[in-house]
């Protein structure tokens, strides 16, 4: 086979910028990953003593060279300390070693939680209900992801390999310095660490709203571009070309902004940092020399407090871009984790039932729907669709047509009322087995950009290549796909842009013959077409008439001339319904729509 490559808010609010309000943004990343990281405890074990291992030899260092020093200093130095370099040598390899091999294990951690929670972001994405998607902003939901996964990237390599272990060093660093050393040295690196990270914390809490604002403009400027590629086609008809670069333009603008503002707070942190680390490192030098002086210390300790030092503050110094960094993979990750709190505003209730389909019959009873409180859509319908028939639905535009399709398929719930499949109340079904037995061929047909034969496929992904081209022929598409260069392999293009309205229609019944529905609804599928691709349509569609329930939504009243039943729509009820020449003899609005209809030809 071939592989196709609670309440719900109605917008995300402040983590659509891509960071969350600072009062909410604590440790909650670090606690919603944790579920995602429990699968490789033992790498996670093994990870830790690494880095143990490796931060006991990097402390050791310095005391290996202190004594190579002393040995150098010593005026009856007869042989060079040769042991004592070997052993630098191989300390300094073992620090390494162990970094890499931390690295190693908890990489696989680390790809393995981002996998996952992508994975389940995604998921969580299709599963919500059409209200979400008909109001969400691709660009920016897209921006939140890949920020999102990448700031989990960061947070686990940094958190595990540069925070935690900084602050086990300087642990040992100041325990060394206050029981073999001078005090004095100890509150000089306690000091200038509490004074370090207190004004990281502050700065870089007071440098919130700019990244903030960067990160907004960012997504504004991605939905921008997203949004106006996506309509390139209307963007074209318009000739706004230019008005659609200047608008992008502006976007940019803001962006630019939001940059210059974060670079200057940025200098303003890292200036403040480094004020602190030199007089820390001056402080303790001075200390040091003093004590040389005074022959309290030889040249190695003074060597050894110097790289004990060192060893504190190249790290400390890296922390504060790793902790502004956080901070702002954190925010990144609380957008992505608040896509994931966003419930769907139609679920399957506890214990929903499958459906199952033993004949087909559609029937809805007094139902009422609104997508707004202020203006009713469906006002008490009421109709039945017997099983294997071909019922019609037409009407003016607002009637409710493609409103009936939604509530069938349940991307809405009803206000009131039922809607039953062979007697089964759809609210209490599974919506998975209710659109499994419903197939759509809608208006607008939007393709995938792959190949004509992965799209017809995509109806049912499981299907043969023989079940694949049945579906094609009974579309009448083959003929066509013959015609191509690539034949079935021929790419579509984005939305399926490279195929004309007739061939993307065609496509779309062969998609909808392929899942092999119990019910198949039609929603206005000849409206746009002219009259050689009708009437392939229409072959199409009688093909496949009397192997299941068809449900058509018709805007040219010519389609359904031979439907069993059609009903006509007036404000959200059924106005009259009948056969095609019983609503012609009753001289009501079908036969005002077919004589306007006739006119107009």
């Amino acid at each position: 086979m071939r592989g196709f490559g609670g309440k719900r808010s109605s917008s995300l609010g402040a983590e659509e910028d891509g960071l969350v309000a600072p009062e909410r943004m604590q440790w909650v990343s670090l606690k919603a990953l944790i579920p995602y990281l429990s699968e490789f405890k033992g790498r996670i074990f093994l990870a830790l003593l690494c880095l143990i291992g490796a931060k006991v030899a990097s402390v050791g260092l310095p005391f290996i060279l202190k004594d190579i020093v002393d040995q150098l200093n010593a005026p009856s130095l007869v042989v060079i300390p040769l042991a004592l370099l070997v052993a630098y040598g191989i300390v300094r390899f073992i620090n390494v070693l162990f970094g890499e091999l931390r690295d190693t294990l908890f990489g696989r951690v680390t790809e393995r939680a981002m996998r996952r929670i992508g994975h389940a972001v995604f998921k969580h994405l299709h599963s919500l209900d059409l209200a979400y998607h008909l109001n969400r902003k691709t660009g920016g939901v897209s921006r939140d992801i890949e920020r999102g996964v990448n700031g989990i990237s960061f947070l686990m390599r940094f958190m595990v390999f540069n925070i935690v272990p900084t602050f086990i060093e300087i642990g040992m660093i100041i325990g060394i310095l206050l029981f073999k050393y001078s005090p004095w040295f100890a509150l000089i690196v306690l000091l200038s660490v509490v004074m370090y990270v207190a004004f990281s914390v502050v700065a870089t809490e007071w440098r919130t709203a700019t990244i903030r604002q960067m990160n907004k403009a960012e997504s504004k400027s991605s939905t921008r571009s997203v949004d106006s590629l996506l309509n390139f086609e209307t963007v074209k008809y318009f000739n706004n070309e230019a008005y659609e670069a200047e608008r992008y333009d502006q976007d940019l603008a803001d962006w630019e902004l939001a940059r210059r503002r974060n670079r200057l707070t940025l200098f303003g942190l890292n200036s403040g940092q480094s004020l602190i680390i030199a007089l820390s490192m001056t402080a303790a030098m001075i200390l040091a020399a003093h004590y040389v002086e005074n022959g309290r210390m030889t040249i190695g300790e003074f060597v050894l407090i110097n790289a004990l030092m060192m060893q504190i503050f190249v790290p400390l110094n890296f922390l504060g871009f790793v902790y502004r960094e956080m901070k702002g993979s954190m925010a990144n990750i609380d957008a992505m984790f608040a896509l994931l709190n966003v419930q769907p505003a139609v679920q399957d209730i506890d214990g929903a039932a499958e459906l199952e389909v033993r004949h087909g019959k559609i029937e809805f009873q007094d139902v009422r729907f609104s997508y707004h409180v202020e203006r009713e859509i469906l006002q008490g319908l009421s109709f039945v669709v017997e099983p294997k028939q071909k019922v019609a639905i037409v009407g003016g535009s607002g009637s409710g047509k493609s409103t009936i399709l939604k509530m069938l398929l349940r991307f809405y719930d009803i206000n009131s009322g039922k809607i039953t499949i062979d007697g089964q109340n759809i609210n209490q079904l599974t919506q998975q087995s209710l659109r499994r037995a419903i197939s759509v061929v809608p208006q607008d047909t939007v393709l995938f950009n792959a190949s004509i034969f992965d799209n017809v496929q995509y109806g049912n992904v499981q299907a043969s290549d023989d079940e694949v081209w049945q579906a094609i022929r009974m579309a009448y598409l083959e003929d066509f796909i013959k015609s191509l260069p690539d034949q079935e392999n021929t790419y579509v293009g984005e939305r399926g842009l490279k195929l004309s309205g007739g061939e993307k229609q065609r496509v779309a019944i062969a998609r909808a013959i392929l899942k092999q529905p119990h019910i198949m609804v039609f929603d206005e599928a000849t409206s746009s077409l002219d009259s050689h691709a009708e009437k392939r349509i229409l072959q199409a569609m009688e093909g496949v008439r009397g192997n299941y329930t068809s449900l058509v939504i018709a805007h040219r009243l010519s389609t359904i001339v031979d439907a069993d039943n059609i009903i006509v729509l007036e404000n959200g009820t059924v106005a009259e319904q009948g056969t095609h020449q019983a609503l012609l003899d009753a001289n009501g609005r079908y036969a005002r729509l077919w004589q306007l209809q006739n006119e107009a030809r």
